[in-house]
Order: C-alpha cells, then sequence, then structure tokens
C-alpha cells in the first residue's frame, strides 16, 4: 500500500516503487484509485500528508532521473479529483474514457464464466436468459454473479454437479449492478467536461506558438 499513516511514510513509498521500476526497467506502474493519493491540493495546509503525497509523486514523475523504459498509468472513477498538475503534459499524457461494458460485452464477459462452470443445459440459453437481467454489471460483477450462483447450488447440495438457471435467479437477488444509470451518466459527463476543458487548452497553447 502507498498511504501509511506514519509521518514521510507515504512519500517513500512512492519513492521505492519508482526506484525499483527503474531498477528492473523495462516496467509499467500502474496504480490503481490514483484520487485516492493524487486529490487536488489546497495550497493551504501545505504539511497535510495528501498534498506531500501529491508533491512527491510529481516529483517522480518530472524526475530528476528520468523514467525510461518506465510507463505509469492510473485508473480513476473520479478524474474531477484529480489535482490538476498531475495531468499536466509530460505526466498523464493521454486520457481515456473507458465506458461500462455493452450488452455485447457482457456477454462475452458472461461467456466466459459460463464456459468454465458444469451448467444444467446449453450455455447460450443461459446467456440469452440473464443478459436482459444484467444492466449495469461490470466485469467484476458478472464474476460475482457466477460464483454466487456456483455457491446457491452447493448450499441446495453439497454434492451437486450442475449449476441450474435457478441458480443463477437466485443469485441475482444477492448480487447487485456496481452502476447506477445515473452514475453512468455524471462519469460520461466528467469525460466529456474534461475532454473539453483540455482541447480548449491544447487550442490555446497551440495559438501561443
Amino acid at each position: 500500500e502507498v498511504l501509511s499513516k506514519w509521518v514521510g511514510e507515504s512519500e517513500k513509498n512512492i519513492r521505492d516503487i519508482f526506484d525499483k521500476a527503474r531498477q528492473v526497467a523495462p516496467a509499467i506502474i500502474f496504480i490503481d484509485e490514483i484520487d485516492a493519493i493524487a486529490s487536488r491540493r489546497s495550497g493551504i495546509e501545505t504539511n497535510n500528508v495528501a498534498e506531500q503525497v501529491v508533491n512527491q509523486l510529481l516529483t517522480e514523475m518530472d524526475g530528476i532521473e528520468a523514467l525510461k523504459n518506465v510507463i505509469v498509468i492510473a485508473a480513476t472513477n473520479r478524474i474531477d479529483k484529480l489535482d490538476p498538475a498531475i495531468l499536466r503534459a509530460g505526466r498523464f499524457d493521454n486520457v481515456i474514457f473507458v465506458p461500462p461494458p455493452s450488452k455485447e460485452d457482457q456477454k462475452a464477459i458472461l461467456n466466459v464464466y459460463l464456459s468454465k462452470m458444469p451448467l444444467d443445459g446449453d450455455k447460450e440459453e443461459y446467456i440469452k436468459a440473464i443478459l436482459p437481467k444484467i444492466d449495469g454489471f461490470v466485469g467484476s460483477d458478472i464474476e460475482r454473479l457466477a460464483k454466487e450462483a456456483g455457491l446457491v447450488a452447493l448450499r441446495k447440495d453439497i454434492n451437486a454437479t450442475k449449476v441450474t438457471l435457478e441458480d443463477f435467479e437466485q443469485a441475482l437477488q444477492v448480487v447487485k449492478p456496481s452502476l447506477k444509470p445515473e452514475e453512468i451518466k455524471a462519469y460520461e459527463e466528467q469525460a466529456k467536461k474534461f475532454y473539453n476543458e483540455n482541447k480548449a487548452i491544447s487550442e490555446q497553447l497551440n495559438y501561443f506558438g
């Protein structure tokens, strides 16, 4: 973990990650939920741990020691929370909006998990029955659904050798989608706003040469 309750430990963790990446390059550093460690700085609480972490991350990415053959990738659901300095040229140059799975994507993901399960019937029939009921499901939700259906079957009969459609129906009562329609809309609007703002900045930079 990057964040620590001990003073200076979080910054040290970041330095260690980048130092190790340089040593073993070529390497990829992946930071999941980067908004947890790189949120907007207030500019007032200069001793705030979160601000020190952002400063350390910026220092490593700018680097007195270049990040040769080291790629830094990060993921976030809240791009609006990120410190603007993180997104400047030379740091995270490319921002890609990854939309939730489409129905075709869900079908492909469902197919992967069903292919690994002993089904009590034709796999295509399972897909046809389940697909309309998983709006808002992302990949991890579909994985959880498949596991829960297997557990339902075992709870009914510890010696069960097949997973039925009824097992999936019961699993759907437990496993709920990660994304609600309003959340998907909010993410899309965040991405659109970010794109428009940065497009305007790029056009201004081009204008000034």
